[in-house]
């Protein structure tokens, strides 16, 4: 099993910062790939941006430009900052890890942005 645990949401002005982090402990899998995804209000959950053990990136149109995914694999932690919040960014954000056949989510951080 894999717990994730994100942290660094909160309430941010527009065109404000915030940097997510997601620490991962549990039998985590050699080779894996994660991410952060993102669900809004009333809307379904939606891939953020991926990151491989290797570092090779993918990002959602939507942020790309704004936020920038990162990992440090020696201490099982990933991070998402982001710049240039922008109303649309609230949301619920989550961390996952795939790996070995299995998917595994955090319980999400809620990043609001408004003035």
């Amino acid at each position: 099993q894999v717990q994730l645990v994100e942290s660094g949401g909160g309430l941010v002005q527009p065109g404000g910062s915030l940097r997510l982090s997601c620490a991962a402990s549990g039998s985590i899998p050699s080779i894996n790939v994660m991410g952060w995804y993102r669900q809004a209000p009333g809307k379904e959950r939606e891939l953020v941006a991926t990151i491989t053990n290797g570092g090779n990136t993918y990002y959602a149109d939507s942020v790309k430009g704004r936020f920038s995914i990162s990992r440090d694999s020696a201490a099982n932690r990933m991070y998402l900052q982001m710049n240039s919040l922008k109303p649309e960014d609230t949301a619920v954000y989550y961390c996952r890890l795939i790996g070995s056949g299995s998917a595994y989510w955090g319980q999400g951080t809620l990043v609001t942005v408004s003035s």
